[in-house]
């Protein structure tokens, strides 16, 4: 599909037409996240529901009605889905289920699964988070490798495991693992038989899936644990652009040879992927001693195991404590300890393992037992938001809740604060609750916690998703048990104790979060109306889609290698037509504007001013030496009694930070106390330490870690009531990513490349066919590149004033021509120390790499010199016409090694147009024999002409006089021949006499005619 642009003229032909959703999905999304890769637009048709309204959207692929939706997702099941069937097929699945954890790859999936159904090959899949959903059965084959080396006792046809990646699904039934084919864009096209599942270690025995929640180094990871013949290993799993290839690790030998056991099963796998690392929780069995577990590390690039820790074979005795730090010293109860799994987050390094316990720890090595969660429960799955939050389900689906940073676990339900809710809620006579409830799942979405639950209500079963107020239920929790009767004369007073150290707690001097969160945003307000109603119609949304194609079509097509004279987008939209703005203005007054439309061009531009909310940012993108920094405001809680023997004053406040990676990050607090108000202003500077993180491209392969920020005494207290309802204070988290930004990119700076090189060589000379977007260089005159820095989120643009090398990476005496250069060529051509005469070009810059094998340039060098020795591809360049020879050159420029400014791996490649190039000795000197040749030749002929001239003017007289002569002695014959013959007819009597006669008057007459000639020639001049 082309572009959609604005030639208004046609819109009557789009007034047939849906709108156009158009959908960024690998974009940042975050990009550096994800990612990505490169960005893909994807267009699909689409009904209009919410476009152009206030504070709301559309969603990709939000067609209406489901049959729509069923052609979709037809292609993966055996025959299309009735609705009709499907709402009545789910109270059979649903009731009385046991949930089951939701994994999929954080801020990457596009959809979720779901399996658990009993006895069903069937899935729930959703685009909207559980907003709506389908029921899905899987055309799979389910055959069943079970056998001597498979230990399986019985069959089903449940979907055990469920992973949603980018660009494929995977599941487990039963030891068999399956994946989906093809990408979720192939999805929507009938004609491309994406809906297979193509099983995947067919000859193996899997017991078990491991999700990895996030993406790392450009692809998807997920992991297979195996049991039978290949007891002791992992199948790793890699997904790269769609592609899935899997990798028994370790590669050697097998963890149970590794850590020198002899029986080993691998129960729960996770991935570190900034180390490169997998944590194992193995399970040994010793058949002298007894069972045990051990975490142990598998390096996938050394190939090398080692045990990081041994579990207690008992939960340790806390005596009343809510926390223990394990030593191996302290007392143990009688509860056998027995681990099921791990969770591991990469911002703050923190590492679980639950079981009927819960161990945390960060750096797998000392770990601390949380002894708020009873030893009688055994924890079923964690569910981790990844910003300080974790869930906790446990086997008979109570829900508890863990603030990460403290070590206070908090039972969620059932509790007192569960059922003050439900009352409260039923008492408002709200849809999302029933007395027959059963939970399917638990999730975060957008760092709030939530239920997909199947209510059974008057014999009516349905599936829905609602929030999980943890923040209420603590409130009401708290209330619950911190209150105190008093008797105040003869009635009882009920009071209650505030335990947050705090009234207010504001964040202040924020600054603009662009800069650190990294997010483009742009401003695109509907077209205005020109109709009497006022009303969009189907034509003004299609406009109004149609626009915002074009405007994001600008911002994919903006990274090129040239800068434009604006750093903005969408400057070449509107750069022709600013000058008749004011005439469009006129028409759309006067409402005459083209398809009743008027398009203001101020409307459409890229948002660079963003103004913090007094909340810290999503997430905080930390470059090479930078810092972040803002001040936290703390109002103390008055000094008050507190009954009983903890009788204490209350009235300072104290802010802790807390970096996951110190060796990496810092942070400074300066504290000012303003003794006036009872208040605290902390200054808090996060700051990169310069040498945590080599260099990368922009927005990959980023260090994660976090910052926390915790007023002490504060978790589980302190709540803030908002227009969203109560939040949490006092205990924030942010992701820090190191390493180079997303939307930062190097650019060449033709502009002021220009102006300079004219300034420096006292000319310009361009090429005789002009191309706007490709000025000429002369070859004889010194090149003088800059380029510039450009941030297409904050929009800044400055000069690059940091080192780089330079490299001809390829050319061609024409852009069709152009060809890449291999690296032994790209070294002969761009090398110093090349001895064979290969050299393009060099400089008077004596600055190299440390092998000496390419120059270091900068803002400030000497400049270029082209030389096209004799071994180069642009030696001896032939021009095409009377005009100098041309030569395109492809040139690299990164600052790889050179630049320790930053942590970007700046590359560009950009062509650069060479013209008035020199021809070779040999040829130049062959054109100059060649041409002295022929003008000598030239002249010779010219001396001869005039030396033979006058004989040749006489032999061409002779020659046309005897020419005249022949022709004239024909005509006489042929003019006398006819005179005889016509007297011959007349007087035949005589005949004999007559042509007697008549011969001799010819014969006579022709001799005179000889006689006279003669005379002539002896009385003619010779001149």
């Amino acid at each position: 599909m082309s572009p959609a642009g604005p030639a208004w003229p046609r819109l009557r032909v789009l007034q047939t037409l849906w709108a156009l959703l158009v959908v960024l999905l690998a974009p940042w999304r975050l990009w550096a996240i994800k990612n990505t890769q490169e960005c893909t637009w994807q267009v699909v048709l689409n009904n209009f529901e919410t476009v152009g309204k206030k504070d709301a959207s559309d969603r990709f692929v939000d067609q209406e009605p489901l049959y729509t939706v069923d052609k979709v997702f037809s292609q993966l099941v055996d025959a299309p889905i009735d609705p009709d069937e499907l709402f009545n097929l789910i109270p059979r699945y649903f009731v009385n289920v046991p949930s089951r954890p939701l994994w999929y790859t954080v801020d990457q999936a596009p959809v979720f699964i779901l399996g658990g159904i009993p006895e069903e090959k069937a899935i729930l899949l959703t685009d909207t988070n559980f907003k709506d959903f389908f029921l899905v059965e899987l055309s799979i084959d389910s055959c069943w490798v079970g056998s001597f080396y498979c230990p399986q006792t019985s069959f089903t046809a449940t979907i055990y495991d469920a992973i949603a990646t980018e660009s494929t699904l995977f599941i487990r039934q039963n030891q068999l693992i399956y994946y989906f084919t093809g990408t979720y864009t192939t999805l929507h096209e009938s004609n491309r038989g994406s809906g297979r599942w193509v099983r995947v270690l067919a000859n193996e025995c899997i017991k078990k899936l491991c999700p990895v929640h996030f993406h790392s180094n450009g692809s998807e990871y997920v992991m297979a644990l195996t049991t039978g013949k290949h007891e002791g290993y992992v199948h790793f799993g890699t997904i790269t652009d769609g592609r899935v290839s899997f990798e028994l690790l370790p590669r050697q030998r097998s963890v149970c040879n590794g850590i020198l056991v002899v029986n080993c099963s691998i129960t729960w796998a996770v991935f570190i992927a900034g180390d490169y690392n997998l944590l194992l929780l193995v399970e040994i069995e010793d058949p002298s001693t007894r069972k045990y577990f051990q975490v142990v590390s598998y390096d996938l690039v050394s190939d090398y195991l080692v045990v990081l820790y041994t579990i207690p074979e008992f939960i340790p005795d806390a005596r009343g404590l809510e926390f223990l730090m394990v030593l191996g010293t302290e007392s143990y109860t009688n509860f056998p300890m027995v681990p099921k799994g791990m969770s591991y987050n990469p911002y703050n390094n923190l590492l679980f393992i639950w079981g009927n316990f819960l161990l945390q720890s960060y750096n797998s090595k000392n770990f601390i037992y949380l002894a708020d969660f009873p030893k009688e429960l055994s924890i079923k799955y964690l569910v981790n938001s990844f910003y300080g939050d974790t869930a906790i389900v446990t086997e008979t689906e109570e829900i508890w809740y863990l603030l990460e940073g403290s070590y206070q676990v908090y039972k969620l339900f059932p509790s007192k604060g569960w059922e003050v809710h439900v009352s409260l809620q039923v008492m408002q006579q709200s849809s999302l609750y029933a007395p027959n409830e059963t939970m399917v799942t638990l999730f975060y979405e957008d760092h709030r916690l939530y239920q997909l639950v199947y209510l059974i209500d008057n014999q009516q079963g349905r599936l829905v998703k609602r929030l999980v107020p943890v923040e209420q239920l603590l409130m009401y929790q708290q209330i619950s048990n911190d209150y105190l009767l008093e008797r105040q004369g003869s009635h009882l007073t009920l009071s209650f104790t505030n335990f947050c150290p705090f009234t207010v707690m504001r964040l202040r001097d924020l600054p603009n979060p662009q800069i650190y969160t990294r997010q483009e945003r742009y401003r695109a307000q509907p077209p205005r109306v020109l109709e009497p109603g006022g009303f969009h119609s189907d034509n003004s949304l299609a406009v109004y889609q149609g626009l915002v194609y074009y405007l994001l079509w600008l911002h994919s097509k903006y990274d090129k290698p040239y800068a434009d004279p604006v750093h903005d987008p969408t400057w070449r939209w509107w750069k022709n037509k600013k000058q008749d703005q004011d005439y469009y203005f006129y028409l759309a007054s006067n409402w005459r504007s083209a398809g009743s439309v008027h398009v203001d061009m101020a409307s459409y531009e890229k948002i660079y001013d963003l103004k913090a909310e007094n909340e810290l940012p999503e997430r905080i993108f930390l470059d090479k030496g930078t810092s972040y920094r803002f001040s936290v405001f703390l109002t103390a809680r008055e000094p008050e009694p507190l009954h009983g023997p903890s009788f204490q004053l209350q009235s300072k406040v104290g802010l802790a930070v807390v970096l996951a990676d110190p060796e990496c990050i810092e942070a400074v607090v300066k504290e000012k106390v303003l003794v006036n108000r009872n208040s605290v202003l902390f200054w808090v500077t996060l700051s990169d330490k310069r040498f945590c993180f080599d260099q990368g491209i922009s927005g990959h392969h980023l260090m994660k870690t976090s910052m926390l920020l915790k007023v002490v005494g504060s978790s589980g207290h302190c709540f803030q009531n908002t227009n969203q309802g109560p939040r949490m204070q006092g205990n924030l988290m942010v992701p820090v990513l190191i390493g180079c930004p997303p939307g930062k990119r190097l650019a060449f700076d033709i502009t002021y490349t220009l102006e300079y090189n004219r300034l420096q060589n006292k000319h310009y000379f361009d090429c005789v066919h002009v191309d706007p977007e490709m000025p000429c260089f002369l070859f004889r005159d010194i090149f003088y590149p800059f380029f510039l820095i450009q941030d297409l989120v904050t929009g800044d643009s400055g000069s690059f004033q940091g080192s780089y090398v330079l490299k001809v990476v390829g050319g061609g005496p024409t852009l069709d021509t152009i060809k890449e250069y291999s690296e032994e060529d790209i070294y002969r051509f761009n090398s110093p120390l090349d001895k064979t005469g290969s050299l393009i070009w060099t400089t008077r810059n004596t600055t190299t790499t440390e092998d000496s094998a390419f120059n270091i340039l900068s803002h400030n060098s000497l400049g270029i010199e082209w030389l096209c020795m004799e071994n180069s591809p642009c030696h001896d360049t032939i021009p095409h016409s009377i005009f100098a020879s041309e030569f395109f050159f492809k040139v690299l420029v990164s600052n790889r090694g050179v630049d320790k400014s930053t942590y970007c791996d700046y590359q560009l490649t950009f062509q650069l147009r060479i013209h008035g190039l020199p021809l070779s000795a040999r040829r130049a000197f062959l054109i100059l024999m060649v041409s002295a040749s022929l003008f000598v030749g030239l002249v010779i002929l010219y001396v001869i002409s005039c030396l033979l001239s006058p004989y040749v003017v006489k032999v061409c007289n002779v020659l046309c006089w005897k020419i005249n002569n022949i022709i004239a002695w024909e005509s006489y014959i042929y003019s006398v021949a006819s005179d005889t013959g016509a007297f011959s007819n007349t007087s035949g009597i005589k005949s004999g006499e007559s042509s007697g006669g008549i011969s001799r008057v010819v014969s006579k007459v022709a001799g005179e005619n000889r006689t006279d000639t003669k005379e002539t020639l002896r009385k003619k001049p010779i001149s």
